[in-house]
């Protein structure tokens, strides 16, 4: 299957998933999505700076930042038509639609020009998508590729859960995989490899006893 099937299978898969789950999810998912508010906190753009996300859903992480960092500008990427209109409609309503621009695409491979007008962002982050993302090592180098010198990119995501009861694990896991949601145990050691070939630096923390995972990307300087 080439990489156009690929993402137009993806796209119909989370438009599936979310067409009526998108209308709840925010109500949900602050129960068990833990370490979004951390890694907004940690955002800290610059005035004048552009900041991306990667899979932003129904654009509740957007709209928290925005709110508070009104100086930046801030950028929106999913792959789910159904996602986006419900972020299109929560930034209108939160009036912070003036400073976020969002546009459909895929994570792993999109035209950064053709959809935001620029090449490079000084904060790229991924709350939670490379988990539903099949190809997430990709959408984690396309994310680098687009991070300005000098930038950060984030990442907030399910972890290990190494130091939590194993029932407990099992049945997240069962949960999980309910919504086509995976877990990526060699995540660290992917951020490692592509910090070496980078030259970049990482900071990797565990969260909540191993539930959630911080990790932070730092380009060096042009």
């Amino acid at each position: 299957m080439s990489l156009m099937q690929d993402s137009a299978a993806h796209q119909r898969l989370m438009d599936g998933v979310y067409r009526h789950q998108r209308h709840f999810y925010d109500i949900t998912r602050k129960f068990y999505l833990l370490g979004r508010d951390r890694l907004i906190n940690e955002l800290a753009p610059a005035s004048g700076s552009c900041v991306l996300e990667l899979g932003c859903g129904t654009g509740r992480n957007l709209s928290l930042a925005a709110a508070r960092y009104p100086g930046a500008r801030f950028h929106g990427l999913d792959i789910s038509t159904a996602m986006l209109a419900t972020a299109r409609k929560r930034l209108a309503r939160e009036h912070v639609d003036d400073i976020v621009l969002l546009a459909e695409g895929d994570a792993t491979c999109f035209d950064p020009q053709a959809l935001f007008g620029r090449t490079k962002f000084e904060r790229v982050f991924l709350s939670y998508a490379i988990s539903m993302i099949p190809p997430w090592r990709a959408a984690i180098s396309q994310g680098l590729d687009v991070l300005a010198p000098g930038g950060n990119l984030y990442i907030v995501d399910f972890g290990s859960q190494e130091h939590l009861p194993r029932t407990f694990r099992w049945l997240l896991h069962r949960w999980l995989a309910a919504f086509h949601v995976t877990p990526r145990e060699s995540l660290r050691e992917f951020l490692e490899s592509e910090c070496e070939s980078r030259n970049a630096k990482l900071s990797f923390e565990s969260l909540f006893r191993g539930y959630a995972v911080l990790a932070r990307i730092t380009l060096p300087s042009a």
